[in-house]
């Protein structure tokens, strides 16, 4: 079973725990999500990684399409930007700002107790990959990594670490203030060309 399938089924994106909190999440910065179109982005926005062979590679990176798409075609233009910019390195290599439903999810991780997030990501792998991605990127100068400074040899400290980042991205960027934090890491996913088309 592909590690991005294994995510979406009991990892960090299970596809009934990561919702709930996406949605807490918006209720904590935004409102109460009366929108149904709202409930289906979070219960959707990751569901992309269905089949993806990492989370962090060049696939896993595409995984916002699935839900763009679908919600693109359900809702509209508006709803496919939605989905697509939640992932904020993809919203800066198209020179875009990053969606409402980017600032929720990222404040869904540091509403996560550590309990309930590390045995999942344990049980599925995904922790190997995050945290030696973060190892190696940050070893080799990589800007993604080195400006989180959240790389930890103990578990629970660099989920801590990564919570602390993003409670205070979170708190930069809530009211849609331009990304300087976010290095331009380039579009390995599909060509900025192809999303026009598709619009």
């Amino acid at each position: 079973m592909k590690i991005g399938t294994k995510s979406v089924l009991f990892g960090a994106h299970q596809f009934l725990i990561h919702p709930w909190f996406v949605a807490y999440a918006w209720w904590r910065i935004y409102s109460f999500p009366f929108d149904p179109r709202l409930w289906i982005a979070f219960f959707t926005h990751d569901l992309g990684y269905w089949g993806k062979p990492n989370m962090d590679g060049p696939e896993g990176e595409k995984h916002p399409y699935f839900a763009a798409r679908l919600m693109g075609c359900l809702f509209g233009i508006e709803w496919y930007d939605f989905c697509l910019f939640h992932s904020r390195f993809i919203a800066k290599a198209a020179g875009e700002s990053f969606s409402r439903l980017c600032v929720a999810d990222k404040l869904a991780v540091a509403l996560e107790p550590w309990w309930l997030y590390l045995p999942r990501v344990i049980l599925t792998g995904e922790i190997r990959e995050y945290m030696a991605l973060a190892k190696a990127r940050t070893e080799a100068g990589e800007s993604k990594y080195g400006s989180m400074n959240v790389y930890s040899d103990i578990r629970r400290q660099w989920f801590y670490n990564v919570q602390e980042y993003l409670r205070q991205w979170v708190a930069e960027h809530k009211d849609g203030k331009p990304d300087s934090w976010t290095p331009d890491m380039g579009f390995r996913g599909e060509t900025i060309d192809d999303v026009g088309t598709w619009k």
